[in-house]
């Protein structure tokens, strides 16, 4: 099955919800695959307007190297959900074509309700055994642009937009809870950099936005079965990703992308959501206190698993966890 076919599915499995983002506009920045392209299908099902960035297109193929995934598919992806899907290339490490981007919205819509900071593609320069100084300098100086730069030429260019209205949401994606990341070291060191960075970046815009009235917080899927993850690590598909737990039992408390783009909507729909302003949020956490589920019916609480469990056993239990 291809990943076009089992988005497709995805979308036509679920449930569908009511129209309670209809009329806001959303920028997903980094939306070509795994929790960004999910994060914004699911936005389309509740109604919104969302214009999805990254560098794979059906013309050009990124850094990543992945040519199965584009913008275009993720638009239609929006489109089939329910809601409306603009496609638009962007580096976010270029600040002419964000501030290019932000200006279309703006000509377009008039408005920007919600932004979610998801770029990232960094994974392929990860050195994941290499001590600090051991680890390739251009390689690891690329993680941190990719995972904190292009976040913050983004906010810089698109905020001004979304702080016109009140209740806008800023929302930065990462790799981890502040409760896991904070005590736990995310090894090697340029990756614990750009993933701890997100989490601070949160607090600081929750400081700057609220005068406002709008929102900012970090939210992280938890062990998240992308395509990447899935084909090119596990070597499974989603049909059979249970298969994955031969290689590490632990595998057994992933999640779908779909669980972290519910959780998106869930906040997202909630006219409290500032009480979560600078807060670190999960898509596991947020299941239990919003009451939404993964495709499966299932709402795996990957972080505090992965807390409480010893990652090192070689038996995995996961009752009470999903």
């Amino acid at each position: 099955m291809t990943t076009t076919e089992r988005a497709n599915t995805s979308v036509q499995a679920l449930d569908e919800p009511a129209q309670a983002l209809k009329g806001k506009i959303a920028l997903v920045a980094g939306a070509t695959r795994g929790a960004g392209r999910a994060m914004a299908v699911e936005l389309g099902r509740a109604g919104a307007t969302v214009y999805v960035t990254g560098r794979t297109t059906r013309e050009h193929t990124s850094e990543a190297g992945r040519s199965t995934e584009t913008i275009e598919e993720t638009a239609e992806l929006v489109d089939a959900a329910g809601g409306k899907g603009v496609a638009v290339p962007t580096d976010h490490l270029e600040p002419d074509q964000v501030e290019a981007l932000v200006a279309r919205i703006e000509r377009e819509q008039g408005r920007l309700d919600i932004l979610v900071n998801d770029i990232w593609g960094g994974d392929l320069h990860v050195q994941w055994e290499k001590k600090m100084w051991e680890h390739d300098l251009d390689k690891g100086l690329r993680i941190l642009r990719l995972g904190i730069e292009t976040h913050i030429v983004t906010s810089r260019y698109a905020l001004p937009l979304l702080v016109k209205n009140p209740g806008g949401l800023v929302v930065e994606v990462t790799d981890g809870t502040a409760e896991y990341n904070g005590p736990n070291y995310r090894k090697p060191f340029y990756y614990d950099l750009a993933k701890a960075a997100p989490l601070r970046m949160a607090r600081g815009l929750a400081e700057e936005v609220a005068e406002y009235g709008c929102t900012a917080l970090c939210l992280t899927p938890g062990w998240l079965r992308s395509e990447a993850m899935l084909d090119t690590y596990f070597k499974v598909t989603e049909d059979d990703w249970r298969a994955g737990c031969a290689q590490n039992p632990h595998f057994a408390i992933s999640e779908t992308p779909t669980l972290v783009g519910r959780a998106l909507v869930a906040l997202a729909s909630d006219p409290e959501v500032a009480r979560h302003n600078g807060k670190s949020l999960s898509s596991g956490g947020l299941a239990k206190e919003y009451g939404f589920t993964d495709v499966d019916g299932s709402a795996p609480d990957a972080w505090r698993y992965l807390t409480e469990v010893d990652q090192e056993s070689e038996v995995a239990d996961v009752s009470g966890y999903r």
